[in-house]
């Protein structure tokens, strides 16, 4: 399944407990997210492995394409739908080659659209920008203008994903510069209701189109 990069782009957040990220996943799901990200910066390889894994299962029955956060290794162990790389995380060329053509394969550009162009050259799927908001996760994240969206979607012929401090009351900012999809942790996992949370980013898309 090598599906579009469009509309509610789900990252998980630091769950320990398995059962629990589970849950707070498929609710998400339910409610829209049209790709899931695995991204656990605080599990050892052994949490690592049974969440993804556990996590694909879930995806599958979803028809959602399950992506791994910078883990190539765990990416291909596991099938997975593809790869995320951070801009320092390893070679594009050499994910792709190992990836394979049938997998989807985005990286963090922040700021700069230099590296996203490189970046398609290299065979990405996607390329992500950010962050355009502050973020309680990364505070000190480099910030990046609206207005790169803009650039981004005149210059690039691949999808564009916005990352970054992303609530239910900036993101339409983000949409009408162009951004294909958002890429959403706290906002979605840490609502009171994340299925409908889910619901309300999707729709922004839906509105959209």
């Amino acid at each position: 399944m090598k599906a579009a990069v469009k509309g509610l782009y789900a990252v998980t957040p630091d769950i320990a407990d398995t059962s629990e990220l589970l849950a707070r996943v498929e609710a998400a799901l339910s409610g829209g997210a049209s790709l899931l990200q695995y991204r656990n910066k605080t599990a050892g390889a052994a949490l690592r492995l049974v969440q993804a894994r556990a996590l694909l299962a879930l995806c599958r029955e979803y028809h959602v394409p399950l992506i791994i956060n910078d883990h190539l290794e765990l990416a291909l162990a596991l099938d997975a739908n593809g790869l995320h790389l951070g801009g320092e995380d390893g070679s594009v060329a050499e994910a792709r080659e190992r990836l394979g053509p049938g997998k989807i394969l985005g990286i963090s550009c922040y700021d700069r659209l230099d590296n996203a162009l490189s970046a398609a050259r290299a065979g990405v799927s996607y390329v992500a920008f950010g962050s355009f908001f502050p973020s309680s996760l990364k505070p000190g994240a480099v910030r990046a203008p609206l207005e790169l969206l803009r650039k981004a979607k005149h210059e690039l012929k691949l999808p564009v994903v916005a990352i970054g401090g992303i609530t239910l009351d900036n993101a339409p900012q983000l949409v009408a510069a162009g951004a294909d999809s958002v890429a959403v942790i706290s906002a979605l996992f840490e609502a009171p209701d994340v299925k409908l949370a889910a619901r309300r980013f999707s729709a922004l898309f839906q509105q959209r189109s």
